[in-house]
C-alpha cells in the first residue's frame, strides 16, 4: 500500500522515535568445540489453550511500539522494534501478528527475509543468531485491526475495538497480536515504550507514565513508558476524546484517570475509588507494583467487560465500585504476578473476585465468611457451575463464572483452614516472591503450606480439581 503524505510524515516521526538496538555478539566457541547447529525457534510457547501463541527460541526484553491511527478509515500504520535475547542457536524465529500486513522486517538493522502462515510470521535473519545473543527486530506493518470474538470472553468482542471517536483496546487473552507483532503469551513479559499518533483533539492513553505529548501538523502525539515487565495482553493504545485528571493517591502513588466526557457522571467517583483502593490493596497485598495507577473510562457498549490493563484498567462505561476494586486487585494478581499458562487463570480471577469480598469486609458491609456462604447457598449442587474444574477450566470456559467465584471460595476455604494470621501473611508473600514474573498453582500451594505449616493438597484438590460441589469448611 502506498502511504499518503500525512502517513509518510507520520512514518518519519515513528522512525525517528523508535530506537533500533545494536546486537551484542558472543565470543566464539573454542576451536575444539563444535557449535550446536542453528534451528528454527518454536512457533508457540507451548500453552495447550493457545498452541501457536508466544514463540520459542528467544526472550522478548523490550517493545518500542509506534502506532498511527486514522479513526475514519480504521487504518493502523505501525512500526514495532523488539529487543530480545536468543535462548538457542537460531536460524529463524516466529512472531505473532493477526491479519495485519507486514511491509518490511529488519534484524539488527539488516533486511531480513520473512514468510507468513496464518498468524505466524517466520523471520530469517541475514546472519544466524547465537544462544545468548541480544538482537533487535523491527517490523513495519499496516492494515485495519479486527477485534476477536467467540465464546472465550463472555461472547463479547475484544481486542482492538472502534468507538465513536477512536478505539478501545482491551486484549485478554490473545488479542495483543491483533495490533502489534509480538510474542503474544504472558510467559514472555517485557518493558514497553508506546508512541501513539492520532488526529488532533484526540488523546492516546497507554501503560505506565506519560513521557511526552503534544500536537503538530494536525496530529496529536503521546509517548508512554511502562518500565515494569508486562504481558502483551495488558498493553493498550486507547484513543479518544477524554477528560483527564491527574494527581497522587493519599499514599503517594501517581494517578491518571481519563474519562469519556459523553458518559453520564453517574454515582461512582472513579478517581476517588481508584486512589483509595490502590492504597488499601498496597497494605493488604504488598507495595503497589507499578509507577502509576489510574483508569480509562470509555463509551464502549459493545464490550461487555472491563479489563485490568497494566497501571490503568480500562472500563467500558464502568458503573460500580466493585468493578474498580476487582480490576485494581489484578494489578498484583495477574499483572505483576502473571500466569505461566492460561489454565492457571484462577490465580488472576479468583484472587480479584476474592478482593471484592475483602473490600466489603473493609467497608464493614459483609464479611468474606458470609459472602462465601451466601454465594455457595445460592448455587444448587446440580448446577453446571460446579462442573467447571477451575484449576484447568479449558480454553472456551476459562472466564466462566466458576473460575471467578469458585476461585474466590477456594481462598476463603484456605483462610478458614490456616487462619487469618497465616493467610494475610501469604498474600503479600506471594506477590513478593513472583513480582514482575510468572507463577502457577503448584507454587501457590507450596508457599501456602510453607507459611501455614500445614499439608493443603486435599483442600486445593477439592476446590480446584473436582466437578462437584465441595462440602463447606467445618462440615
Amino acid at each position: 500500500m502506498a502511504l499518503s503524505r500525512s502517513a509518510r510524515r507520520t512514518s518519519r516521526w515513528l522512525a525517528l522515535a523508535t530506537a533500533v538496538a545494536s546486537a551484542a555478539t558472543l565470543a566464539a566457541a573454542p576451536a575444539t568445540a563444535a557449535a550446536p547447529p542453528a534451528k528454527p525457534g518454536a512457533p508457540g510457547a507451548g500453552d495447550p489453550y493457545f498452541p501457536e501463541l508466544g514463540n520459542g527460541g528467544f526472550d522478548a526484553l523490550h517493545y518500542d511500539l509506534g502506532v498511527s491511527y486514522d479513526p475514519d478509515s480504521g487504518l493502523l500504520e505501525g512500526r514495532t522494534t523488539i529487543k530480545a535475547k536468543a535462548t538457542g542457536n537460531l536460524s529463524s524465529f516466529d512472531l505473532d501478528l493477526q491479519k495485519l500486513r507486514v511491509e518490511s522486517v529488519r534484524v539488527d538493522g539488516k533486511k531480513a527475509a520473512f514468510t507468513r502462515t496464518g498468524d505466524e510470521i517466520t523471520v530469517t535473519p541475514a546472519s544466524r543468531l547465537r544462544k545468548g545473543q541480544r538482537f533487535s527486530v523491527q517490523v513495519a506493518y499496516a492494515g485495519i485491526p479486527q477485534p476477536l470474538s467467540g465464546p472465550i470472553v463472555f461472547g463479547s468482542d475484544y481486542g482492538w475495538m472502534k468507538t465513536k471517536d477512536g478505539v478501545f483496546v482491551a486484549c485478554e487473552p490473545n488479542a495483543g497480536s491483533t495490533w502489534f507483532p509480538s510474542s503474544d503469551h504472558p510467559s514472555d513479559k517485557a518493558t514497553y515504550d508506546i508512541r501513539i499518533d492520532a488526529p488532533k483533539g484526540l488523546t492516546g492513553v497507554s501503560n505506565g507514565r506519560l513521557v511526552s505529548s503534544g500536537e503538530a501538523h494536525g496530529r496529536s502525539y503521546a509517548h508512554w513508558r511502562e518500565s515494569r515487565p508486562m504481558a502483551t495482553y495488558l498493553a493498550t493504545a486507547t484513543i479518544g476524546k477524554f477528560d483527564v485528571r491527574t494527581g497522587t493517591t493519599p499514599g503517594g502513588t501517581p494517578i491518571y484517570v481519563a474519562t469519556d466526557p459523553t458518559l453520564p457522571t453517574g454515582k461512582v467517583d472513579v478517581y476517588g475509588i481508584t486512589a483509595e483502593a490502590t492504597d488499601y490493596w498496597s497494605k493488604v497485598f504488598g507495595p503497589y507494583p507499578f509507577e502509576e495507577t489510574g483508569a480509562v473510562v470509555d463509551d464502549m457498549p459493545q464490550a461487555g467487560f472491563s479489563l485490568e490493563v497494566q497501571s490503568k484498567p480500562v472500563y467500558s462505561a464502568v458503573r460500580n465500585e466493585t468493578t474498580i476494586v476487582h480490576e485494581l486487585a489484578h494489578q498484583w494478581f495477574g499483572d505483576s504476578v502473571s500466569v505461566k499458562q492460561w489454565k492457571n487463570i484462577w490465580l488472576n480471577e479468583g484472587f480479584a473476585s476474592y478482593a471484592q469480598w475483602l473490600w466489603d469486609e473493609h467497608r464493614g458491609t459483609q464479611s468474606a465468611h458470609d459472602a462465601f456462604r451466601k454465594q455457595y447457598a445460592a448455587i444448587p449442587a446440580d448446577n453446571a457451575f460446579w462442573k467447571i474444574k477451575v484449576g484447568d477450566p479449558q480454553r472456551d470456559t476459562m472466564f466462566a463464572n466458576a473460575v471467578y467465584k469458585r476461585g474466590a471460595m477456594t481462598l476463603q476455604a484456605l483462610r478458614e483452614r490456616i487462619g487469618d494470621e497465616a493467610f494475610f501473611k501469604l498474600l503479600p508473600a506471594w506477590t513478593s516472591a513472583h513480582r514482575y514474573g510468572n507463577a502457577e498453582t503448584s507454587q501457590f500451594i507450596a508457599l501456602a503450606e510453607k507459611i501455614s505449616g500445614q499439608q493443603l493438597d486435599d483442600l486445593f484438590h477439592t476446590w480446584l480439581d473436582t466437578d462437584s460441589r465441595p462440602d463447606l469448611p467445618g462440615n
